[in-house]
């Protein structure tokens, strides 16, 4: 786990942003402009011409995509409606580049991704990709895992485990995993593939690494909301209309 100071640099927004001043709106039209501005600039500064791109389901990535269609694994009719090639990892196992939102990020480039659910699919398109590049709005930016977001890290079951596993999380690592409920249904949150999402609320700050290694062996866990050693740039769209740039800390 890196420990050093991260490095980051803030970036003039170029006139083609047509960017307008964020002063005026409303927090909900502010931080949507910031997740524009983020998509745009990871847009620009990694995506070249015949490239194979995955994306995440997040709705930064909608920017993203807007972006590109000016492309995945992300919704289908956005991709058709752009007019690009939609594909997937059978055809395309090995991609150049994945854009994908966050729910944190903290200093070390470590995410808690999952909010939406989509945690197992969104972390195999990343690690499918030579480069992993994070696009995010100011209020997912945080120094430590669990400032900013308070609804713990999403971790994927297996339905016939989540007591068992959520059980074991809490015995081993403190806090308490809770299944996550439907809010328009009844029952609990069902992810795309058939499984269940326990949230876990961590009470301090771990050894990430180790962490989600720990977890992911607890026999009925798919996956974790973790995404430690992966991410090598985020892209943080601001309050001012700039934009901040994170690359990971050199040790």
């Amino acid at each position: 786990q890196r420990n050093a100071v991260f490095t980051s640099r803030r970036l003039a927004v170029p006139n083609n942003y047509k960017h307008v001043c964020l002063f005026s709106q409303s927090a909900a039209n502010m931080a949507e402009e910031a997740k524009k501005l983020a998509a745009y600039a990871a847009v620009d500064n990694h995506i070249q011409n015949n490239q194979v791109v995955g994306v995440g389901s997040g709705s930064t990535i909608v920017y993203a995509v807007d972006r590109l269609g000016e492309g995945n694994l992300y919704a289908r009719q956005l991709i058709l409606q752009h007019g690009l090639t939609l594909s997937d990892l059978d055809r395309h196992p090995e991609l150049d580049v994945a854009i994908d939102g966050a729910d944190e990020v903290d200093k070390d480039l470590t995410l808690i991704k999952g909010g939406g659910g989509c945690l197992t699919q969104e972390k195999i398109v990343a690690s499918c990709a030579k480069h992993f590049v994070v696009i995010a709005d100011y209020r997912k930016d945080s120094k430590a895992l669990g400032q900013q977001w308070k609804k713990g890290v999403p971790v994927e079951v297996i339905p016939m485990a989540h007591v068992p596993v959520s059980r074991t999380i809490a015995k081993r690592f403190g806090g308490e995993a809770n299944l996550r409920m439907a809010v328009s249904k009844a029952g609990p949150v069902v992810t795309d593939n058939s499984n269940f999402i326990l949230d876990w609320k961590f009470e301090h700050a771990q050894n990430w690494k180790e962490v989600n290694t720990a977890i992911k062996m607890i026999p009925g866990v798919v996956e974790t909301g973790l995404f430690v050693g992966m991410a090598e740039r985020a892209y943080f769209g601001m309050e001012d209309g700039s934009v901040q740039v994170r690359d990971p800390a050199v040790n």
